[in-house]
């Protein structure tokens, strides 16, 4: 069955996907059964639950009009088997071996001619957990989606059966006027975005975070206290993204000086991803962002998260339709040939305007289980844009704010000093808060 075709943003992560550059998310979820589990059982689960989820037999196909387009359309030769496999880890000589082992399951790019996600059950860690590694294209879905696309894998609730049961959006109809209204809106947007991108190019030297792009990846795992959050936002106010980017401001300058890196020099730009599915509705890609310098020269902690809290109120006051950092709105908006020509080489100038990409991805507050074993630890992974060093995504689940650490392994050699960082810039803001 053909199913919707793929909007702009979503032909843009596919033009991105290189072997150095492969344009999966992903998940490292961690249970806690108390019992030992049968990896086997739980893969047969995993594929029985895949089949009656409709977007993970889709596969991409060439569309025909307009040129360069393509399809979301069923794979007559799905097998959910071939997409979940499972591994026990041995001995541990690695300082952290699930993390090790899921970078090296990461760095392996999907098969752009099948559905484009993936599953691996990894048992043998501690008191009887297990741990669920996910990816999934960027294509498919952003990361805010992730989860809806994600939920039928899990034991069912109500809030998963309607998400994995959701329609696809259909179009509504509006009459010629109102689309030629729409049409000059969305013109004068365009124009809009691109001058700001233009102007917010920095002529500055390159990146401290920049590196060539490489297929080795390395990651890193942290969890924060959610009460600890909630105590620094009631002392300094903020949400909880603030805290959470000034936490990482600080753990970034204490990483940077510890690597022998110059940090008066200027901010750190991280792209923000922001999610657009309450105002625009369930879909593939709902997506836009902002740009926020990470005040990485700042040597106080409560003075970074008021910079933090500035950016960020700035950013929200203009809105995710306009600036720079609406990238994902102008990719939206440009036509797949363009995509197909050019978006390759505009993505190698991305540290023009960024140095990372830092999300924050939603989750439900709800009691989640595989096979009843109880859902702990989210960790969220972000693809690294080319010659980004680093990516970081957070989600806050279950009491904890989990932090996915992703990094170019050629470029970084291990990720225990930022996680030591992000610990010990958690604590100093912390201090200064009770």
């Amino acid at each position: 069955m053909a199913g919707r075709q793929l909007s702009g943003l979503d032909v843009a992560f596919l033009c991105l996907e290189a072997e150095s550059t492969p344009m999966h998310m992903g998940a490292v979820v961690i249970f806690t059964p108390g019992r030992p589990v049968d990896p086997g059982e739980i893969a047969k689960l995993l594929a029985e639950r895949a089949t009656r989820i409709p977007r993970l037999r889709q596969r991409v196909s060439p569309g025909f009009f307009p040129p360069g387009a393509a399809n979301w359309t069923d794979d007559p030769l799905f097998d959910p088997h071939e997409h979940i496999d499972t591994h026990e880890l041995g001995e541990f000589y690695e300082e952290d071996p699930l993390a090790a082992h899921a970078a090296e399951w990461m760095e392996e790019p999907l098969d752009l001619h099948r559905p484009l996600w993936r599953a691996h059950v990894v048992t043998g860690l501690p008191d009887n957990r297990f741990a669920l590694l996910l990816k999934l294209h960027h294509a498919l879905t952003d990361g805010a989606g992730a989860f809806a696309v994600a939920a039928g894998l899990l034991d069912e609730l109500p809030i998963t059966k309607a998400l994995v049961n959701a329609p696809e959006p259909r179009a509504r109809p509006r009459s010629p006027i109102a689309m030629l209204k729409e049409t000059l809106s969305d013109g004068r947007q365009t124009a809009g975005i691109a001058t700001s991108i233009l102007r917010a190019a920095r002529p500055y030297p390159v990146s401290p975070l920049s590196a060539p792009s490489s297929a080795s990846r390395r990651l890193g795992f942290v969890r924060l206290e959610e009460a600890e959050l909630r105590q620094i936002r009631g002392a300094h106010g903020g949400t909880t993204n603030d805290v959470i980017l000034a936490v990482l401001s600080g753990a970034l300058r204490q990483w940077m000086i510890n690597r022998g890196q110059r940090v008066e020099r200027r901010p750190l730009r991280a792209l923000i991803p922001v999610s657009m599915r309450a105002r625009e509705g369930v879909g593939a890609n709902r997506l836009s962002g902002y740009l926020c310098d990470l005040p990485v020269h700042l040597d106080d902690p409560v003075q970074r998260l008021r910079e933090v809290r500035h950016e960020m109120n700035r950013n929200k006051a203009t809105g995710p339709h306009t600036g720079a950092g609406a990238v994902p709105v102008l990719a939206e908006r440009i036509p797949a040939p363009l995509h197909r020509l050019a978006t390759r080489a505009a993505g190698q100038a991305s540290g023009l305007l960024f140095d990372m990409v830092v999300t924050n991805v939603p989750l439900p507050k709800l009691e989640l289980t595989l096979d009843g074993a109880p859902l702990r630890e989210v960790y969220p992974l972000v693809p690294l844009a080319p010659r980004n060093a680093l990516g970081i995504a957070a989600a806050v689940f279950h009491g904890g704010v989990h932090i996915g650490l992703q990094v170019n392994g050629a470029a970084v050699p291990d990720t225990g000093s930022l996680r030591d960082a992000v610990l010990k810039s958690a604590a100093a803001l912390y201090e200064r808060s009770v």
